[in-house]
């Protein structure tokens, strides 16, 4: 009589208890990516200053950016969120097939972008060393593309723990958190698209 009161009981506990434990894991991971905001925030800072402040932003013989090709790739980017958003959809009604299908669609969006960001740099008719623009573009995209990356390996942990029975079946943390940081990227790339490609 009594262990089949108590079952209830300790079985409500321990899932109160997981419950309590992944929303401080996700407060952590949201402290996380304000202190990374603050670092993104200050190069923001520092690229419009040294753009307002300096009368020879660009270096020598070097008009401004092709906009097309990176345009094509903020478009791609910025959609993978929407796909990343379906993966997450997808797990949270037990699909986990789906869940896998979109979170690779995802990866490959990321990995083109990365491509794509390759391609661009391997065309520049300025490097790192090119003065002040030069310094501050790669430094903004460079520390934008790790944090791709980044994005990318962990989607594919998340993907790899997919196939482990019942992973997810205490909470979905690692995938709400990564999908988390990787709206934070795309948020980040649209400002750098609109300072650096728009506002030549």
């Amino acid at each position: 009589m009594d262990s089949s009161i108590k079952t209830p009981q300790i079985h409500h506990a321990a899932h109160e208890h997981g419950h309590d434990e992944e929303g401080s894991k996700m407060f952590g991971f949201i402290v996380f990516l304000l202190s990374e905001s603050v670092i993104f925030l200050s190069f923001f800072a520092g690229y419009i200053i040294y753009k307002t402040t300096n009368p020879n932003w660009l270096p020598a013989g070097v008009e401004g950016l092709e906009i097309v090709a990176p345009t094509i790739n903020t478009i791609i980017l910025v959609s993978s969120s929407f796909v990343i958003y379906f993966a997450e959809r997808c797990l949270q009604q037990h699909n986990l097939a789906g869940f896998r299908i979109y979170l690779l669609a995802t990866m490959a969006m990321g990995s083109y972008f990365l491509y794509g960001q390759y391609v661009e740099w391997s065309q520049l008719e300025f490097g790192f060393t090119s003065g002040t623009y030069g310094g501050m573009f790669y430094l903004l995209t460079g520390f934008h593309g790790l944090h791709v990356f980044t994005g990318i390996l962990l989607q594919s942990m998340i993907l790899i723990r997919s196939f482990i029975p019942g992973n997810y079946d205490n909470g979905h943390f690692g995938v709400n958190s990564t999908s988390l940081f990787w709206h934070f990227v795309d948020v980040i790339w649209i400002i750098l698209f609109i300072l650096i490609y728009v506002w030549q």
